[in-house]
């Protein structure tokens, strides 16, 4: 069974279509206290509920599934340190409103400050959850982050780093980005990286689902309910005055439900997974793949061949790597990195495969993309080198907080 865990170093099928349809260098504590312009948005985003001893941040955009924008991030910042440094708040919640918990970053408006030439509002964006997830991680209170719904990308991004994520019937997971010729980020690379065997790679470069059954069963969640008991728990927490770790994982363990994924699940198929995509090179896991479907004639072999063959060369290519430099690194690392690699990527320094990516599945919705290059032999090795050279620098309070090891 796939499974994994972290430890604290601190003292205390197409979901895009779904989520269509529904600066420069500057340090972490000016960011967040920067005045937002419109600040009624700003607070309707996200709503909070004050408990006895806690609190809880509610992301509330729920017809774009919670997609994450820059005041959003920044608002949440100020709630999470001023929460950390009251003493009368013991831990910390995080949901999300509607049918999702949080689709990730809104990249449908990243591709607009593209296409406008506007850079530095993504700059802006990926500084701000870079920085928010490096403060989850490093969190000196407990942090409960209930994963009811879609939860994908970025929305991964802000809940796994946590103490305890709560999956269940309703949740579905993914990394899609390199669907729209983007790469798994937000820290990403450093989670599926930790999962056992190679599942971190199928997942990365396939973009396929998890259930909230999956991601219990391979590590990505801590624990598992019914959705239909969401509101006991919340009700449960509510009443608990404590900052105590083990306090709060008893009271998410009073309503959990024993679960195990299905006998179609990928997390069924460890051995094949491991044997095929353990492969140095993206070239190879696929001529494993068909050579497995041979073999076998197995048509989850064929279907990921197929999966793969749709997907952005280059971005397959750039995922692989980072999955594999993310093993091996600090969460810390991974995000300084994934943040160059996201500026590299989204200035079109070296492709447009975003742009078109999100244009063919979310804007023009033909769904027929003209990846640049077209092919994985035209996507040459110094193409993928430039994603991770020098470049745009993150700054994280590394000295002040410790991340996971």
């Amino acid at each position: 069974m796939y499974g994994f865990v972290w430890r604290r170093c601190c003292n205390r099928n197409n979901y895009y279509q779904l989520l269509g349809q529904c600066q420069s260098t500057r340090r972490f504590s000016s960011l967040i206290n920067n005045v937002v312009s419109d600040q009624n948005h700003l607070n309707n985003s996200v709503l909070v509920e004050g408990k006895n001893g806690s609190r809880m941040a509610i992301l509330n955009r729920p017809s774009v599934l919670n997609a994450l924008d820059t005041s959003m991030l920044v608002r949440l910042q100020k709630l999470y340190q001023s929460w950390e440094d009251n003493p009368d708040i013991g831990f910390v919640t995080l949901k999300g409103r509607g049918r999702a918990f949080c689709a990730g970053g809104d990249v449908v408006g990243f591709y607009r400050s593209i296409s406008i030439g506007d850079l530095e509002a993504i700059k802006e964006f990926f500084w701000n959850i870079n920085n928010l997830i490096y403060l989850i991680n490093t969190y000196m209170k407990p942090h409960v982050a209930l994963l009811n719904g879609i939860t994908m990308g970025g929305g991964g991004g802000i809940s796994i780093p946590g103490t305890f994520r709560v999956s269940t019937d309703k949740t579905v997971f993914a990394t899609p980005e390199a669907l729209i010729g983007y790469y798994p980020d937000a820290g990403a690379s450093f989670y599926l990286s930790r999962l056992s065997g190679y599942l971190g790679e199928y997942l990365a470069l396939t973009g396929d689902k998890l259930n909230g059954a999956e991601m219990i069963a391979c590590g990505l969640a801590t624990h598992y309910s019914l959705d239909a008991k969401l509101p006991l728990i919340e009700e449960q927490l509510g009443k608990l005055m404590t900052d105590d770790l083990s306090v709060v994982e008893s009271s998410l363990e009073k309503y959990g439900d024993l679960v195990y994924p299905s006998s179609n699940s990928v997390l069924s198929r460890t051995e094949t997974v491991d044997r095929c995509f353990s492969h140095d090179t993206v070239e190879e896991i696929i001529d494993s793949l068909e050579e497995e479907a041979t073999k076998t004639n197995d048509p989850w072999c064929t279907a990921t061949v197929k999966r793969l063959k749709e997907v952005s060369p280059l971005s397959l290519k750039v995922s692989l790597r980072s999955i594999r430099e993310g093993r091996f690194q600090t969460l810390d690392q991974c995000l300084i990195r994934e943040y160059r690699m996201t500026i590299k990527a989204l200035s079109k320094q070296i492709s447009t495969d975003f742009s078109e990516g999100v244009r063919s599945r979310l804007v023009d919705k033909d769904f027929a993309p003209k990846w640049d290059p077209p092919s994985l032999e035209k996507v040459s090795e110094d193409m993928v080198d430039q994603y991770f050279s020098r470049g745009s620098e993150l700054e994280l309070p590394t000295t002040n907080r410790e991340a996971f090891t």
